[in-house]
């Protein structure tokens, strides 16, 4: 959840339309919002994070415009193609694989402007960025640039600029060591022998992503036109991103103008605003919301949402704007169709039938499971159902099975399958922990699907200097026994442990899991110093 600062003042004023205070702000939550206060003029809203677009004053009141009729459908931004290059050289792909870019020019910096564009950058960071890892955001005043620029990686004491804020040059190094921001964001670059950095066809140097740009390129209030650079590590929610900031600008009376990123392989031209076209039919919305809406009607609510919507027959053609990344199923069209006609004016009923509730079977079984892991100073995680092939099954030294279940259109690199084994997860939890002390014992007790089947798992992963394999079979011998679990143990083979160091258990007959000491090279893909010991078992309820 991300808190937008809001000035009513401002906001009407971009509205085109004024509404007294109470009314915007009865209407914010409609959006996908809770007020978090109001001063007067400031308005504090926090908004969902699925509405990046939303974390500004001007992507607000492009929201609220459709959603009061104002302006409807598809947001209009005339956009200049240019020649204008950004030269990708093929030594970030293995540091910081992805850059896009774009330029907004007859730009005003009011004050409104200045602060609104520097929460929204801080926003994305913090939310699409994960804290600069995966999304940053570079904003340059580009006046003293000339293109071609180029993006590549460089050895960290090669090249000295002043960074933003500075007069004094420092090399990337230095940087890291005695900027605050280098200090701050140092992380991201962890064991990187190269850093990026991208220059102008002078040598100048733009910035130093993701963690700090050079002061040559700083905005002031004298600023008119603006070039933008996003570098990380997934080329959608970067695209994304840039159209996000760019349509700010535009909303504020800027021109948009593209750019030429080149790779190696590929060549794209950014910004790109063409949106995305989806279908949908009024049976699958009557359905979903138990309504009686015409295609019609439903091209109307859509319209009010900032879509582009036709109707023809019982389909509605839908046009998806560039920056709402939302919108992955037929559903998040539902979803803003339901908002727009309001939640209180979809016809609601009472259940047909009585139940009495009770805790399921499984349910107590994992929750003994659990308090058994508490017992043995285990402490809990809870990790994402949705993952990736490299984590599953690469990461893991593992093939790949052919039950994995994969997402048809996933909204990053990093969650494209369902999870068929809760251990790559709670690794990843180790190496983003691995600062902390030793040693470190986690457990989780999660569904995991596999083919058509979903089943719960209990794992657990001990780390700490002397983590073995009779440390494990201690833990799973006690843990099933106070379970009422008769099982046998037999040799194992999966690559995942080390050979000779791990067991298989048997219960009925059928394979309920596996412990052990793990594999050094599962150990090295997730970069950790220290051997690990875990288990992975099913949990199955006995059958009444």
């Amino acid at each position: 959840m991300a808190i937008i600062t809001l000035s009513y003042r401002d906001l009407t004023a971009l509205m085109g339309q004024d509404i007294p205070q109470e009314e915007l702000l009865a209407m914010l939550p409609m959006l996908g919002s809770d007020i978090d206060s109001v001063d007067g003029d400031v308005m504090n809203v926090e908004f969902f994070p699925n509405r990046p677009d939303l974390y500004s004053v001007e992507g607000v009141a492009r929201a609220v415009r459709g959603f009061i009729g104002k302006e409807t459908g598809l947001a209009n931004y005339d956009i200049t193609h240019t020649d204008n290059v950004l030269n990708v050289d093929p030594s970030v792909a293995e540091i910081r694989p992805f850059i896009v870019a774009g330029i907004v020019r007859n730009v005003t910096m009011t004050d409104e402007l200045i602060a609104s564009l520097m929460e929204a950058q801080e926003k994305l960071h913090l939310t699409l960025g994960r804290k600069r890892k995966k999304v940053a955001i570079g904003v340059h005043d580009m006046s003293q640039l000339k293109f071609p620029f180029t993006y590549r990686a460089v050895e960290p004491k090669s090249i000295k600029f002043a960074p933003l804020g500075y007069t004094m040059e420092m090399d990337m190094a230095e940087i890291l060591e005695r900027h605050e921001k280098g200090m701050e964001y140092a992380s991201v670059l962890e064991g990187k022998s190269l850093y990026p950095i991208i220059l102008d066809a002078d040598g100048k140097v733009l910035s130093f992503p993701p963690i700090i740009n050079g002061n040559i390129t700083t905005v002031t209030e004298s600023t008119t036109d603006i070039f933008l650079d996003l570098t990380g590590t997934d080329l959608n929610t970067l695209k994304t991103a840039l159209n996000i900031i760019a349509t700010l600008l535009a909303e504020r009376g800027g021109k948009i103008e593209t750019v030429k990123v080149i790779y190696p392989d590929n060549e794209l031209v950014l910004p790109d605003l063409a949106p995305r076209v989806r279908e949908i039919t009024a049976l699958e919305v009557n359905a979903l919301l138990g309504t009686d809406y015409s295609p019609k009607l439903i091209a109307e609510h859509l319209r009010r949402m900032r879509f582009g919507a036709e109707a023809s027959g019982d389909k509605i053609t839908v046009q998806v704007p560039g920056y709402r990344n939302d919108i992955i199923h037929n559903v998040d069209l539902i979803e803003d169709i339901a908002i727009s006609a309001g939640f209180g004016n979809i016809p609601s009923t009472l259940p047909r039938s009585i139940t009495f509730g009770s805790e399921r079977p499984l349910e107590v079984l994992s929750n003994n499971a659990r308090r058994l892991m508490f017992g043995h100073s285990y402490l809990e995680v809870k990790s994402l159902a949705l993952s990736c092939e490299k984590e599953q099954f690469e990461m893991m030294h593992r093939s790949e099975s052919s039950a994995l279940v994969k997402i048809q259109n996933p909204i990053n690199e990093y969650l494209t399958c369902v999870r068929m084994t809760l251990a790559p997860s709670m690794m990843m939890f180790l190496k983003a922990n691995k600062h902390r002390d030793l040693p470190q014992n986690i457990f989780e007790a999660g569904s995991i699907v596999s083919g058509t089947k979903t089943i719960r798992h209990l794992a657990a992963l001990s780390m700490h200097s002397k983590a073995s394999f009779t440390e494990m079979k201690s833990l799973v011998q006690t843990v099933l026994r106070d379970l009422n679990i008769t099982f046998e143990l037999v040799q194992c083979d999966d690559p995942v442990y080390i050979p000779g160091r791990a067991a298989e258990i048997i219960v009925a007959d059928n394979s309920i899991g596996s412990f052990g000491e793990y594999h050094p090279q599962v150990l090295e893909n997730f970069e950790l110093g220290y051997p690990v010991a875990g288990f992975e078992i099913e949990l199955e309820p006995p059958q009444s």
